[in-house]
């Protein structure tokens, strides 16, 4: 069930929040499924041990792998054609970000469509990443390190 959500879960960038903890409940319910846990009992213990991301990061985590696989030619070109380096525009080459591997994000004419655009969430979500993640050298490398990031992130404040 996590993998067929997972599947697509890039094109659920911008969804509404209600949607979002509707997805979450889907999760929460698998989770307490594995350890046969009764609903009253705190889930986000059993995620951790898990080792599952929540929703939003999920989201996140898929939109930067995608965009790794763009950057490094292995992502089909209908999408590695959307997203640009910093470093690759011509009037933005001498900025300090330039040397930082970040994404261009377009500008958008209409924000209720725009900002769910592939190249819209996936470079926010590449330029959001530490640079320590960004540069890492290999896919498999990017995956750990980016899971760990974002495990961290979903888990450490309250």
């Amino acid at each position: 069930m996590v993998t067929k959500v997972d599947y697509c879960s890039s094109v659920l960038s911008g969804i509404s929040g209600q949607l979002l903890q509707r997805l979450q409940s889907v999760f929460n319910a698998a989770a307490r499924l594995v350890y046969s846990a009764r609903k009253s009992e705190h889930i986000t213990p059993l995620l951790r041990e898990l080792h599952w991301l929540k929703v939003p990061e999920r989201i996140q985590f898929r939109l930067c792998v995608l965009a790794y696989r763009c950057l490094i030619g292995t992502a089909p070109s209908y999408l590695a054609d959307t997203l640009h380096l910093t470093a690759d525009v011509g009037s933005r080459r001498r900025l300090r970000s330039a040397s930082k591997s970040t994404l261009v994000i377009p500008t958008i004419r209409h924000t209720t469509l725009g900002d769910r655009a592939f190249s819209v969430t996936a470079a926010r979500a590449w330029n959001a990443l530490p640079s320590s993640v960004r540069s890492v050298p290999s896919l498999l490398q990017l995956r750990r390190d980016l899971k760990t990031a974002l495990f961290q992130s979903s888990y450490s404040s309250p």
